[in-house]
């Protein structure tokens, strides 16, 4: 019997869960990362398009937790965990984070945000103990991802680049 397959999109600064027989993408990763976080025996996965490194950069108390790395990873971690993934067996998959724009100001590292987002990530992900298994970070170029829970296959659309997977 043939299963019918949803692509569950990922908008900016949000996030969500899948499992088989549906995909998860986001697209629009600039210096923004996109953050799969993961279980492959339970084959449930979370992806979070994180925008900015730290809530503190909030300029309203009401904040959106998907916007940050330090409360959306804490968030998507739950989140899988309530799907159904083990605390202790939970891997990451990381893309995203490029520089998109060259800065000639003496405060750059204001202006890195893609690699700061990429750092925050990396740290929060440190924080709970899950490893990254696989990254494309970095470069100059934008990204659509789209993870598959099933294979553990993250396939990576590069601007100008072509696709990969990891």
């Amino acid at each position: 019997m043939n299963e019918i397959v949803h692509v569950v999109k990922v908008g900016i600064a949000d996030m969500n869960v899948v499992q088989p027989p549906h995909l998860i993408r986001t697209s629009g990763l600039g210096s923004c990362v996109g953050v799969v976080i993961f279980d492959r025996l339970k084959e449930v996965a979370g992806l979070a398009h994180v925008m900015l490194p730290d809530s503190s950069l909030a300029r309203s108390e009401n904040i959106n937790i998907a916007k940050y790395a330090d409360t959306a990873i804490e968030a998507l971690v739950e989140l899988v965990i309530k799907a159904g993934g083990r605390k202790n067996w939970l891997k990451a998959k990381l893309a995203g984070g490029a520089q998109m724009f060259q800065f000639q100001s003496a405060n750059t590292d204001m202006m890195r945000i893609g690699p700061r987002n990429v750092e925050a990530v990396k740290r929060e992900l440190q924080r709970f103990y899950i490893p990254v298994v696989a990254e494309d970070v970095g470069g100059s170029s934008g990204r659509t991802i789209e993870f598959n829970p099933k294979t553990c296959m993250l396939s990576i659309r590069t601007v100008n680049q072509g696709v990969k997977e990891i």
